[in-house]
């Protein structure tokens, strides 16, 4: 590919990051980046009236936290500065008043009440409700009646009558046709003056030199009257690409209200996941390597990323398949960096003051390496270790039935006596406590074993056990021990 790469991301700051803006951030970053292009980050904040206060802030630091570095943006400019939409209104006004001048725009003075009423009458007729055009011709005189009237007018795009439909050549989806029938004049400024979406993202991309607009496979239904604005400033377009749905596990499209699924960036970071999973994951929904490898780097991702290999059909967002692979990142993690993101949770929970000593951390890092295999993300970890917090144990179920067995009360006499011994209780110490005990009563195997793990857990899987014992303290394990003993009583 000879042609300089140039790509964005430009959400609007309306709230969090959501996982298909996060993907379509990412899969721009990964074809800029496979092609040594340059990604850019810009803000479409044309629409004040649904901006949310500190979203920008909020939106660059997940992309942050993703990995997803950028060439040029609101915080490190570029050649093409400025990078946000509401600073750039006089740029944008510059072409309406080209399109005005050349009466491929005019002034539009109906009232939102008067095109409601011309929506319904056309729906009423079984039509498509389109603009009618009505104001498309008007003298100099109606629209001076108008303004004296006080309506301040929009600015409409004028459809060509002579287009029959337009055609989209779409790198994922193929060539895509739109009957410009159906489109109708549309709105490219309100009557405030602030460009539409449509009209303002034509001229970001044309004059910031975007080659490949990569997107999702909402933004279709304005492509074509984006191409036509294209064409009405004989501009080149970009090379589209419009990347599937996304789909919940109902394979219905997802909606932000759904409180069943975790949708935003924020919530997944906070919740205590891996970004890098969070991209391996997010970048196989829809796109699918050569082979059957799931697990990448984002470098390896750099490196195989194709718009090619981007499929039609909508993803399914699979939320236990990325609470697997964020276990697989959790089992290579580094305990300490996994230490740093359980904490927080611990405090949250009550279980860790907020003036914790560097002991207290070290406890936490070695309970971290006993249920790092487990971990699927950090929050978990205080439903996980709650038994290393619990001042006494409710014995039930399995263990309970196992505490029951008749040789259970000699096991916990003598295994008391034998930790009663060990001077420095470490696991190397346990260990020695459990043969000796196994010598003194003739109990091994099962018979040994689960009585202890029952006794000192409440469960009968777990952790490996002497390190299990040595966390919970000398104290707590005889405190156990002598509850359990007594359970036949």
């Amino acid at each position: 590919m000879t042609q300089n790469i140039r790509v964005r991301f430009a959400p609007s700051p309306t709230g969090h990051l959501h996982i298909g803006g996060a993907r379509q951030a990412l899969f721009n970053y990964l074809f800029a980046r496979r092609h040594n292009g340059a990604f850019i980050v810009r803000i479409e904040d044309t629409d004040q009236a649904r901006n949310v206060e500190d979203a920008t802030d909020k939106l660059m630091q997940s992309l942050k936290w993703l990995g997803l570095d950028w060439d040029e943006s609101i915080e490190n400019g570029g050649p093409h500065a400025p990078y946000q939409s509401s600073e750039r209104l006089d740029i944008y006004q510059t072409y309406i008043d080209r399109l005005l001048k050349e009466k491929k725009a005019y002034y539009c003075y109906m009232t939102s009440e008067e095109l409601e009423a011309e929506r319904e009458a056309q729906i009423a007729r079984g039509e498509m409700p389109k603009y009618s055009g009505r104001d498309r011709d008007l003298t100099r005189e109606q629209q001076q009646a108008y303004e004296a009237k006080g309506i301040k007018p929009v600015v409409r795009f004028r459809v060509p009558d002579s287009e029959s439909e337009v055609v989209i050549d779409d790198v994922i989806r193929g060539q895509v046709s739109f009957e410009t029938d159906g489109i109708g004049d549309f709105v490219i400024a309100r009557s405030d003056g602030v460009p539409t979406y449509n009209f303002a993202v034509v001229i970001d991309d044309y004059l910031m030199e975007i080659s490949h607009v990569i997107r999702g496979e909402e933004h279709l239904s304005n492509a074509p009257r984006q191409a036509l604005l294209y064409d009405a400033f004989a501009w080149e377009q970009p090379r589209f690409a419009h990347a599937p749905l996304i789909l919940n596990e109902d394979r219905q499209k997802m909606s932000k209200r759904d409180e069943t699924i975790m949708q935003f960036v924020e919530q997944y970071r906070a919740s205590g996941y891996l970004p890098e999973a969070l991209v391996n994951f997010l970048a196989l929904l829809g796109w699918s390597p050569a082979s059957e490898e799931e697990k990448f780097s984002v470098e390896e991702l750099s490196e195989r990323f194709s718009l090619e290999r981007v499929s039609k059909a909508p993803a399914v967002f699979d939320q236990d398949k990325l609470a697997w692979m964020n276990n697989q990142y959790m089992k290579e993690a580094d305990p300490d960096r996994l230490t740093a993101l359980v904490i927080p949770h611990l405090q949250k929970a009550g279980r860790l003051r907020d003036d914790f000593t560097e002991e207290d951390r070290e406890w936490i890092r070695e309970l971290v390496e006993i249920y790092q295999e487990q971990m699927h993300y950090a929050e978990e970890f205080v439903a996980l270790t709650s038994l290393f917090f619990q001042s006494s144990i409710d014995y039930e179920g399995d263990a309970l039935d196992v505490l029951k067995e008749p040789q259970v009360p000699e096991v916990m006499q003598s295994f008391s006596k034998q930790l009663d011994g060990v001077e420095t209780f470490e696991v190397d110490g346990i260990k020695q406590a459990i043969k000796a005990t196994q010598k003194e009563t003739g109990h091994k195997g099962k018979r040994l074993f689960m009585p202890i793990r029952a006794a000192v857990t409440g469960q009968t899987h777990g952790p490996e056990l002497p390190k299990a014992i040595k966390l919970l303290g000398k104290e707590t394990v005889q405190a156990r021990l002598v509850a359990a003993s007594h359970i036949q009583e």
